[in-house]
């Protein structure tokens, strides 16, 4: 399975929206000058494209734009379906991240609170860093 970044997005706290950006940095504590960064298993959250789209085309009402969601990386080609817990993403060159559960409790999410929806608690995979590097989008992704 083969897939590319669509989009990176950060925010400097928790509990607030992220904001695309043109690249980062990513470290074995996670995106630098991201608030999800630390020494825990939830550092990088991924999105599904497709899922993406979906929501958009769903409620053409809402805003919706990379971070809207609160992901850090936003994937397409990839079949989220296929991965789980466990399950190794490398990103670009160099970054390889764990897949560390999907989905998460769902609570009422500054997303929630902004848009009436969300995905990353259904959807969404949170991972750990295993080997940091640079990402920017349009970088290649695939499964190990």
């Amino acid at each position: 399975m083969g897939g590319k970044v669509i989009s990176i997005c950060i925010s400097e706290e928790r509990g607030v929206l992220k904001k695309e950006v043109a690249s980062v940095k990513i470290t074995l504590q996670g995106i630098v000058g991201d608030g999800h960064s630390g020494d825990w298993d939830r550092q990088v959250t991924c999105l599904n494209y497709q899922s993406f789209l979906r929501a958009k085309e769903k409620h053409p009402e809402l805003d919706l734009h990379p971070g809207s969601f609160a992901e850090n990386i936003m994937i397409d080609g990839i079949d989220f379906s296929e991965i789980g817990p466990g399950s190794k993403l490398q990103l670009g060159d160099s970054v390889i991240l764990q897949v560390s559960q999907i989905g998460k409790e769902d609570h009422p999410s500054v997303v929630t609170r902004t848009y009436g929806i969300s995905l990353l608690p259904y959807e969404g995979l949170f991972c750990k860093v295993i080997q940091g590097g640079n990402l920017t989008p349009g970088d290649i992704v695939s499964v190990i």
